[in-house]
């Protein structure tokens, strides 16, 4: 517990840019037209692969008795692949509504 006291004292700023950053985004995404969806659903799919990517460059270089960098790692990754996964079923799902029926 001492530890993790330590690192938010120690990171207190680049918490608060994390807040700011969660509000923002939530207000940025939901002023989006719902034609921009499927591109930007694109783009989010590829930025979720870059941060499932370095949450296993940051894991494989943290000391492996630091559990909770680890542990925060472990999560980061896991969330970042359920991203990419739920973000590609959308998109197609989308996709499929623009295809011509055949009759």
């Amino acid at each position: 517990m001492n530890g993790l006291l330590e690192f938010i004292g120690t990171n207190i700023e680049m918490i608060y840019i994390l807040i700011l950053a969660v509000f923002l985004g939530v207000e940025v995404i939901k002023h989006i037209p719902a034609v921009l969806h499927t591109p930007l659903m694109s783009g989010a799919n590829a930025l979720s692969g870059v941060v499932v990517v370095g949450a296993i460059l940051v894991m494989l270089n943290s000391d492996p008795e630091d559990y909770f960098s680890l542990t925060l790692g472990f999560i980061a990754v896991v969330l970042g692949i359920l991203n990419v996964v739920g973000g590609f079923a959308v998109t197609g799902r989308m996709l499929q509504m623009f295809k011509k029926k055949d009759k």
